[in-house]
């Protein structure tokens, strides 16, 4: 996430929507503090300027591989009319320049069976949470580190994609893994950060991340002349039903009892309940930073209302076509090459480090306390942090001051004009006998 400082006005919105309070506006211009942010760019959603934007990779860079792959997310073909075919638009993306289209939606059947072939097992703390969603697993690290251990320890879709294409065409181009370009075409920015800052991994699968806003006007106009048929194994309607939420739990298809939140504020009041026990009967939680899932992510381009409807549309036919073809999707992860890896440990990330002496830390926990107090509680966010309680921390990390609160510095200056009067009246007597005389 990066910020326009020419764009941006200073207002609230996004401090205010934040969630993880990574933002604040200092001198007029919003600052976000890198180690709080997730990516989940609900920033870029909520500001009226647009002074927010998403860094991702570009087209030009495929220029830098001797054979590129593009993994487009199932969320792409949301972004067109459903007359419009899966293969006009793979089609399309070959003629931007890539050599080979891998779908992600074949990933994500893979990992529907191994997270099916998971939730079988004795060992798995309940409710076991999904860890598809970058956003979201980043969101645990920052605010509910306690329950890293209810994450599904797999690997998410694109990245098994991205494993299977670059070991086959490794070993049939004869090139070196790193000669060989895989681009996924992103509907979020938290894909992108997760291919620099891999979960579970040290290092990704992925060469980089394009958005989707920024390739569509591309495609949009190679695709009346992208009628060709594309030589790439299809995927079948459950693994792009992942697109939308519930996607993922109707493919994973034998959990009964589950539950579905997506739109991040959702997801983190659901964490919390999940964080003081209360959701123990519930067996899996699907979990997506984004309202409707990845139809919905800030780097698409089409309404996600609009989006859905499409995509329901989209999968409905390809049941029936699918259903007359008698084709079925994999059975079995452990038949693909090169499939599903486990994850090795995420490890929380400690945003709010008050100090390195726990004698200094103490006290600066003493001293947010007795700060949150004087202030009003209203949490406005006119102070340029999202609430109360966050300008307490900032008040004691030395990053703010009791004034920058309105109600304290409207009480500041009521203070300092009632002393001003006071001192008009208390005059020495040299200017009272002149007045007098006057």
């Amino acid at each position: 996430m990066r910020l326009n400082p020419d764009r941006c006005k200073g207002c609230v919105n996004c401090t205010k929507r934040c969630p993880t309070e990574a933002i604040r506006i200092r001198d007029g211009k919003a600052l976000i503090t890198e180690s709080r942010c997730i990516d989940c760019g609900e920033c870029i959603r909520r500001c009226p300027s647009h002074a927010k934007t998403a860094t991702t990779d570009e087209l030009s860079q495929l220029a830098f591989f001797q054979y590129n792959i593009a993994l487009p997310a199932p969320a792409l073909y949301a972004q067109f009319n459903p007359d419009t075919s899966i293969e006009s638009i793979l089609c399309g993306l070959l003629k931007l320049g890539f050599d080979e289209v891998f779908e992600v939606a074949q990933g994500a059947e893979i990992v529907s069976l191994a997270i099916r072939d998971y939730l079988k097992r004795d060992d798995v703390k309940k409710p076991a949470i999904s860890s598809a969603c970058p956003a979201v697993v980043r969101l645990i690290q920052v605010r509910f580190p306690e329950l890293i251990d209810n994450l599904i320890p797999i690997d998410a879709p694109v990245e098994v994609a991205a494993r299977i294409v670059r070991g086959e065409r490794s070993r049939d181009l004869k090139l070196e893994p790193e000669q060989i370009g895989i681009w996924f075409i992103t509907p979020c920015p938290a894909k992108m950060t997760s291919v620099k800052q891999p979960l579970g991994s040290e290092k990704s699968n992925l060469t980089g991340a394009i958005a989707m806003s920024q390739i569509y006007g591309d495609l949009l106009k190679v695709l009346p002349s992208a009628q060709e048929k594309v030589d790439c194994r299809r995927a079948s309607w459950s693994g792009v039903g992942w697109a939308m939420a519930g996607g993922e739990t109707t493919a994973v298809g034998t959990v009964i009892n589950t539950l579905v939140v997506h739109e991040i504020h959702n997801v983190a009041d659901v964490l919390e309940q999940v964080a003081l026990g209360k959701l123990k009967n519930i067996d899996y939680i699907e979990v997506l930073a984004c309202a409707g899932g990845c139809i919905g992510g800030p780097l698409t381009v089409e309404n996600r209302f609009v989006a859905e409807h499409r995509m329901r549309q989209r999968i409905r036919q390809m049941r029936e076509d699918e259903a007359k073809q008698e084709k079925r999707p994999p059975q079995d992860y452990r038949e693909v090459e090169l499939g599903v890896a486990e994850r090795r440990a995420i490890e929380p990330r400690p945003v709010m480090r008050l100090d390195e002496d726990i004698f200094k830390a103490l006290y600066k926990v003493e001293l947010m306390e007795k700060t949150l107090q004087k202030l009003p509680g209203l949490d406005c966010g006119s102070c340029g942090s999202p609430n109360c309680k966050a300008l307490a921390e900032d008040i004691a990390q030395g990053r703010a001051s009791e004034t920058d609160c309105v109600f304290k510095l409207r009480e500041k200056v009521r203070d300092l004009a009632w002393e001003m009067v006071d001192l008009a009246g208390k005059l020495p007597p040299s200017l009272h006998k002149d007045s007098e005389e006057d």
